[in-house]
Parts: structure tokens; sequence; C-alpha cells
């Protein structure tokens, strides 16, 4: 799960330490649930932008703090609550033990690590990510420039999806953003503002206010800020995380498993707030 704060793909491959195959392969089920690198900038600029705006200084800062610390803590207790699910019913069976043995001490061979981490981590990682990177982003040009009518199949796309992203408290280009994010959550934000400004090409706003102000103007209240950080936090895992969970697990049933859980949790979490929001009169 800490391994999962960096590269929850990276996370996934270092369940190898896990003796039990049952346990080993809850903890590959549930890495997702923490937030990686690719989700803590659109998690910080969410929040800087919706929650502390109005605040200034230290403030600022440690509500902002505050927040994204809470945010996490949600993910570690889905972690903990899922991992109890699944072993109670379709990973159960007897817990392991842990033993903790303390080999000799040798002195560590310097070209050996450096040589293993490159090729077990690094390259294992970034392989399964160039192989999805070249294809997603071949759809995603066709997608925003291929046109039918007057409109982009993107803008088209995001207009289907619109009633489905309502009823989560969003709308048809966030959901959009999430789907095409699949290679990589660092791409989520700028396809939102790839879809909100009918451009062609992936781009960068530059500040929070010219963000903020695009963003308002299409539509966002605190609702969708709420249910874009718990969507965030909870969905689908990457395309490189995908991969190596069908890696390791062998199967894609548990591949499948393992997108479906954090995003029913996230869809159930974000359909409470947003329908709970209008319910009382606060959307």
């Amino acid at each position: 799960m800490c391994m999962g704060f960096g590269c929850n793909a990276a996370g996934v491959t270092g369940c190898r330490i896990i003796d039990s195959p049952r346990e080993r392969l809850i903890a590959m089920l549930t890495n997702n649930f923490v937030p990686c690198n690719g989700r803590f900038p659109t998690l910080i600029a969410i929040i800087s932008i919706f929650f502390v705006s109005g605040m200034a200084g230290i403030m600022q800062t440690s509500m902002a703090a505050l927040i994204l610390f809470a945010t996490v803590v949600l993910g570690i207790l889905a972690t903990f609550l899922i991992s109890r699910l699944l072993s109670a019913t379709v990973l159960k069976g007897v817990p392991s033990s842990f033993t903790l043995e303390l080999p000799p001490y040798r002195k560590p061979q310097i070209g050996r690590v450096l040589v293993r981490s490159l090729l077990d981590r690094t390259i294992f990682v970034l392989g399964r990510a160039v192989s999805v990177a070249a294809p997603a982003g071949l759809i995603l040009w066709l997608l925003a420039n291929l046109k039918i009518g007057n409109s982009t199949v993107l803008a088209i796309c995001a207009g289907a999806l619109n009633p489905i992203g309502h009823f989560f408290g969003m709308d048809g280009v966030i959901l959009l953003a999430f789907i095409l994010g699949f290679p990589a959550n660092e791409i989520v934000v700028p396809i939102i503002l790839m879809g909100y400004l009918g451009m062609g090409q992936l781009t960068d706003i530059g500040s929070y206010a010219s963000l903020q102000t695009l963003l308002v103007s299409n539509g966002w209240t605190w609702v969708t800020a709420v249910c874009v950080v718990l969507f965030c936090l909870m969905h689908w895992p990457c395309a490189t995380t995908m991969l190596t969970i069908r890696k390791e697990s062998g199967s894609w049933k548990w591949t499948a498993l393992a997108a479906a859980l954090p995003t029913g949790c996230g869809l159930l979490l974000c359909a409470f707030v947003a329908n709970g929001a209008r319910l009382l009169g606060l959307a």
C-alpha cells in the first residue's frame, strides 16, 4: 500500500514479497484505493481551487494539507474495509502468520542491487507504460480532431455521457476525461480542459485562478469538486497497473475485479454525495 502512493503498478509488483497467495491477491486487488503520484496533482488542484481559495497564508496551506490528508485516510480506510470484505467472502481463508527473520549481514553488492532494481521495477513498469501510451495518444488525438457535422467525436461522446455524469455529480466531459485518462491519471485534467475549450490537443491553462474561472463557467460547484475528488481517489487503475495485475495474478478475472472494486466504491460515494446534496437543497 505504501509503495502505491508512488505508483500503483510498483505497489502491485511489490506484493511479490507476501508469501500467502490469498493475501498477496488481496493486496493487489486493493492497492489502487490509495492515490498514486499521477492523482495527487489533480487532488491538490481541486482542493486548492474550491475549498481553500478564500483563505490566505498559513491557514490556506494548513487547511489544504488537512483536506488532502483526510482524502488519503479515506483511501486507506477503504483499503482495510475492502481487504476485510474480500477476506471474508471470495478470498476466504486462514490468515497466515508473519515471521521476520534477520539474515546474516553481508556487504551490499551495489552493482547487483542497481541492476535488479532497474530491470525488475523501472524497466518493467516503464515498458508497460509505453506499450499503452502510444496507441492511447493516437485515439485521443483522433477523437479531438475528427468531426461529425459541426462537432468533434470528443464533444459528441461527452454529450452522450452527460446524463450519467450528472447523476454522479459530474458531467460528460469529466466522465469522458477519466475514461480517456486510462493510460495515465496525469492527463485527466488536461483532457477536461481540452473538452471545455474545444481544442484538438492537450493543454495547460497556467494558473489556478484561470482554471477556477474555466471550471466555474462550465457549471462546476462544490458538489462537483467533491465528486471529482472522490472519483479521482476511487476509480479503475491506470493501464500500466491493470497490465501489472494481469501479469502478477495470471488472470483477467482478478484484473477485472481490481478495476470494479474501486470504481464501484467511487461511484457509490459520488451518487450519495450528489443526490444527497440535491435532496437537501444544497446543490
